[in-house]
Order: structure tokens, then sequence, then C-alpha cells
């Protein structure tokens, strides 16, 4: 009889669980929207409760799918958005809800504790710089704005780390979100200054866990609300966009992936160590590999809200009427919600340039797309300029259902852009990360059998032509805008 993993992915936008039969493949997949609050400019949140809600829906959607019995889900493990930010209390309840990965607000608190770590080498010791992702700043500016919160806080854990808790883990947290809070050294240590500037009590941080080692069993309350059995071993899954590469099959030196979720990813496999302060690094799934990665605060959520703004309609729509549209004919700066990587500069704000009276929602909605890719692009700069290896290039996530957009990505990164075929991202992975912590799955390396790759989308060498040009166009209109959008920046703030 097969043995079934479950894998969920916390998203920005929405919570997405996949049943994985071990000897056929994805056996079910369900999908919860999750709701995005930005109450104020540069503000993103998300309700732990509506993730845990969705998880215990979305698993017995999985389960009647397949037509299972609960005694037959050897393992559960989840995946999520890095570094959101979840306090708790003593007993593990939030205390409020989560600040999200591309949440833009501590820019204050940046500046004071980059001016307190002036001599330490964050990069060296970390894998990236002091940014708006960083989480010490977030923690400071809860001290300072939620004193209330900040004095009852006993854990601070990740999206994914807390919904395994809140499904009766151990308190933990994982190795990547550990790396990308800025808090821990790459080998896992705690960076002591980084603590005493912000005045953070390392306490507050419960033991990391590494991707693939199981943290607990599902607790009788929960397996009641998933319709599950209790006993089932729970294995820490890993951050969105590793376990999407690794599911992905983003293995070797040079692989690559574009990951096209809430927010923006591009993943590279390397076999050694970078850092530089534009970028940030993970570990990889596989031992003694790396992922060097960038990641743009927008992707699909700036899409959804264009969507919003035009009426809600449907993408498909939109896509038929866009690839109608000339290329590059308007330019969208894509810094909706400030910009991660490789600016890190939160106070940076979204614009269109080139609009006249003849222009229509095709027009927009395809310099949306095509503003993304040119964010993806300046990734690929900093990449080739590090001399780091590009060889297979792979497209993955809901975004990349679109035929126009990973045309647009093959033309504007002038790559064959390979598509992996029914899949669900990093739900996918933890699935696969899960199947590896209870032995159902030798090793990670097996995993490779559950990916297909698609046939190829290659550049059209006109639209080449136009994107390079218009790229350089791009990147002026960004440098350009840049100190209007601090100005108007301030008076929003």
């Amino acid at each position: 009889m097969s043995a079934f993993t479950i894998g969920i992915d916390i998203g920005t936008t929405g919570t997405k669980t996949v049943l994985l039969d071990l000897d056929r493949g994805i056996s079910a997949e369900a999908s919860r929207e999750a709701t995005l609050h930005s109450d104020q400019p540069g503000f993103a949140e998300a309700i732990p409760e509506q993730w845990l809600r969705n998880v215990h829906s979305s698993i017995r959607q999985v389960v009647a799918q397949a037509g299972i019995t609960p005694h037959d889900v050897a393992s559960i493990s989840t995946s999520g958005m890095v570094p959101a930010v979840v306090l708790l209390d003593g007993s593990g309840h939030p205390l409020r809800r989560s600040i999200l990965q591309n949440d833009a607000r501590a820019v204050t608190q940046i500046g004071a504790l980059a001016d307190a770590l002036v001599d330490v080498d964050l990069v060296t010791i970390t894998g990236s710089a002091l940014t708006q992702q960083s989480v010490a700043p977030t923690l400071a500016w809860i001290a300072e704005h939620e004193p209330h919160i900040f004095s009852a806080t006993g854990f601070v854990v990740g999206s994914y780390d807390w919904v395994l808790m809140a499904l009766g883990a151990e308190p933990h947290i994982e190795r990547n979100w550990a790396i990308e809070s800025g808090l821990f050294s790459l080998v896992g240590e705690i960076v002591e200054p980084v603590l005493r500037a912000a005045r953070i009590d390392r306490l507050f941080f419960p033991p990391l866990a590494n991707s693939g080692e199981q943290v607990g069993t599902l607790s009788h309350t929960a397996a009641e609300a998933c319709g599950l059995v209790a006993g089932i071993p729970l294995v820490v899954g890993g951050a969105d966009h590793v376990l999407s590469a690794f599911a992905a099959g983003v293995e070797k030196n040079g692989d690559w992936l574009i990951k096209l979720g809430g927010a923006g990813d591009i993943l590279v496999a390397t076999d050694r160590v970078v850092v530089d302060p534009r970028l940030y690094l993970d570990a990889h799934p596989i031992p003694g590999q790396w992922l060097l990665n960038g990641c743009m605060a927008t992707s699909g959520s700036l899409i959804r809200w264009f969507q919003t703004l035009i009426g809600g309609k449907e993408l498909a729509a939109l896509d038929r009427a866009a690839t109608k549209r000339p290329a590059a004919d308007l330019l969208c700066l894509p810094y909706f919600l400030g910009e991660k990587s490789p600016l890190h500069d939160p106070d940076l704000r979204g614009a269109f340039a080139g609009l006249h009276l003849g222009h229509t929602q095709a027009d927009m909605y395809r310099s949306v797309l095509e503003g993304i890719a040119f964010g993806f692009r300046h990734h690929v700069e900093v990449f080739r300029e590090l001399g780091i290896t590009l060889d297979r290039a792979m497209i993955t996530n809901g975004g990349s259902k679109s035929v126009l957009w990973k045309q647009i990505h093959a033309e504007v990164l002038e790559a064959d852009m390979h598509p992996v075929v029914n899949h669900p991202g990093a739900s996918l992975g933890a699935a696969l990360i899960g199947a590896v912590g209870v032995s159902a799955l030798n090793d990670r390396e097996e995993a490779r059998r559950f990916l297909t790759l698609g046939e190829p989308v290659r550049p059209d060498p006109e639209n080449v032509a136009r994107y390079n040009e218009a790229y350089r166009e791009w990147r002026e209109l960004g440098s350009a805008l840049a100190p209007v959008s601090h100005a108007i920046a301030r008076r929003q703030t």
C-alpha cells in the first residue's frame, strides 16, 4: 500500500496543501486564500489563526479527495515565507497579526541599528545585510510602538514553524528562517551584537531545527480539526523559496529558478558560500549545497492588487488582451511595497511611466508583468557580476501558469525557460522533505523522480532587442524617481 505525506505552504496571499502519494506522485491539492493586511503604507500583515483554519480545512479536503484513510498519512511538513515574524505568548498563542517578510515599517529602526552595528560585518556573518527583511528592526519597532505586546512575548518564530507548533510540534525555528532573520550566523549561532543593539532577549528564540527533522507528532486537538489521527510525525520543512527550488530540480551548480509567488524569488544553486549585501544566502536541503537568491517585495501580490483595482477581471482574460499589445510600451516600477533585493529600499514606491490616452488596462497589465521580469533581470546582472554560473533555468509557482508571463521572462532574461509541470511549489517540497524525515524516501536526491519539465519557452529575438532597450530605460527611471519616492514616503509616514 502507498504511503502519503502532506505538504503545506503558508504563502503571502494563500495557503496551499498537497497530498503526495510516494508511489504515484501528487494525489490531491487544495488552496485557500489568505488576506494580506496593509493598513498603512509599507505595512504587510497576516492573521495566523486564518492560516491554521486554512490548514485544517485543506487537509480535510485533500484526504477526502484522494479517498484515503487518516491512517495512510505518514507525515506532515510545512513551508512558508521568510522571515515572517509571529510573536507568541508563553503558551504559543499569537499576540498580534504576523508581520510579513515584505513589511517595510521599520525604516527608523533599520537606520538606528545600522549606526549601532557599523563595525559588525553582518554580510559575512549572516549572509545578508541589515534590510527591511531583517527581524531585529521589526522587533525594535514592536518594542517602541507596541510595548505591551513586546513585554508579553514568550517566543518569536516564523509562519510555517508556528503552524507546525499549532499542530503539535515542539517550539522551534527552522535553520533558513534563522539565517534570513539576520539574528543568526550561517552556522546557526546567535549574533550577540545584533541582540544587544536591538535590546532583544535571546530567550525569545526557541531552538533551531534542520529541514527534515521530526519535532513532534500531531496532537489530539489538531487531529480532530484536520480529520486525521493523533500521532502522525511532524517534520520541519523550510523556507518556501528553498523548498520550491528543491522540488523544481534546482540541485546542481548553475541550476536556477524564477519563482512567481506573492513575492518574487530568484534562486541559483552553488557549491560555494557567496555573500553579497544585495542578496541572500540559504542552506540547500542537499548537504554541501547553497542557494544564492534574491527576493522582490512584490510579484503575484502586485498582480492581485492591479486585478482588484480594475474590478476583479479574470487573469486569463487580461493575459489574452495583453498578448495583443506591444512589448514594453509602458514601464512599471514594481516597488509598491518598497523593494527588497537587490536595492533594499523600503521607501521606494511604484510607478507607471509612458502613459497616453490610447493606453488600456491590457497595456498596464502587461507592463506590470514586464516590470517584475525586469526586477529579476536586475538580479541576474548581480549574479553574473559575482561570477555565478547560470545554466538550466526553471520557472514555477502560480504565475508560471501564464503563457504570456513565461514568454516575457524568456525574452527579458534572454534564456530558455523550462516550466515545471504540475508543480504546486513549496507545498510539494514540504511533502518531499516530510517523506525524507520519516525515511519514506531514502534521500533528498530521490525526490527528483517527482519532477517533470515542460517544453522550454524560447525568447523571440525581436522582443529581446526591444526589452534590452526598455530595461536600460527602466533602470534609469528607477534611479530618477528614487528621490521622489523617498519624499513621498516621508510624507506618507
